[in-house]
């Protein structure tokens, strides 16, 4: 039996999965049954603050807290001298993303920035695990959940991408200058200002919305399978939550790809005459070089 074949037959398994259970599912007339509430949230009034979704905030602070339990893990194994210098399955792993990133920001940057790698590492490592607690099976009953998927909240989807958008404005301003980063939105003519300007104000939206819709889609998802009759859901759910675990892993990098791309956008042009003149110089001492080196008669 191919793998074609395999895929082929899993696929099949699901949709007549879905479409059985939701057959089945409309014809017993419980309307009750039938109710999705998506996008609820349980809030609290905190004084000074207002009403707040104390669900995402906890749930952020959970996978914040992770993100910092691998690090100290990671760190702690670094340290370590074994005996035979055999790195732990978790150390490969992080050292798979870093380098991943970056070799991301050394092409788009010229080199692995301070500030823009440890940024990007930490948010892919943060929105992965904020996304995968979905997958985790912590629902009590049909309305409440010990913890909720923090990134289908647009709350903090918007809070991340103006964390992002704030660090790039303020790379491009230290790289350019107030003036030199101003400048950009000028070019290539002056007419273009309010495009330019348009496209940088849409681009924390973009971003927000774009990592929310897709999580979002994943809980409507699991809602949806949820109101099949519960030997026929396991089928769906499974294959459901397989690919939405690969899903979250591709949003964390799309995240984290795009933040590094927005830093060498607000970098771009700087330091090219600097290198043209660095180049020059070269170019000038060789050929000083070369005019010294005395010749054979």
């Amino acid at each position: 039996m191919t793998l074609s074949k395999v895929r082929n037959g899993a696929l099949v398994l699901a949709l007549v999965a879905f479409v059985v259970g939701v057959v089945m599912t409309t014809s017993e007339g419980d309307k009750e049954k039938a109710d999705i509430e998506i996008g609820h949230h349980a809030t609290r009034d905190l004084p000074l603050v207002g009403t707040v979704h104390i669900d995402t905030i906890i749930a952020t602070l959970v996978a914040g807290s992770i993100v910092l339990l691998l690090g100290f893990l990671v760190r702690r194994h670094l340290t370590k001298d074994p005996e035979d210098h055999v790195p732990t399955k978790l150390q490969l792993i992080w050292e798979a993303v870093v380098g991943q990133v970056n070799t991301q920001v050394e092409d788009n940057l010229g080199k692995v920035h301070p500030y823009a790698a440890p940024l990007a590492i930490s948010l892919f490592f943060f929105i992965l695990f904020a996304n995968w607690l979905e997958l985790l099976p912590l629902k009590v009953n049909e309305h409440d959940h010990l913890l909720v998927v923090p990134t289908a909240d647009t709350n903090l989807t918007y809070a991340l991408a103006a964390v992002t958008i704030v660090s790039v404005w303020a790379y491009g301003i230290r790289q350019k200058g107030l003036g030199g980063y101003l400048k950009h939105f000028f070019e290539p003519f002056p007419v273009m200002f309010p495009l330019n300007l348009l496209e940088e104000l849409i681009k924390p939206i973009t971003l927000a919305l774009r990592l929310f819709g897709n999580i979002f889609a994943g809980g409507i998802m699991l809602a949806l399978i949820g109101m099949m009759p519960f030997y026929i859901a396991w089928a769906p759910n499974l294959l459901w939550k397989a690919f939405g675990g690969a899903i979250a892993v591709i949003q964390a990098f799309i995240f984290a790809l795009l933040t590094v791309l927005y830093f060498a956008m607000a970098g771009a042009g700087h330091g090219d005459e600097h290198d043209h003149d660095e180049a020059h110089e070269d170019e000038h001492d060789t050929d000083s070089h070369d005019e010294k080196v005395p010749q054979p008669a």
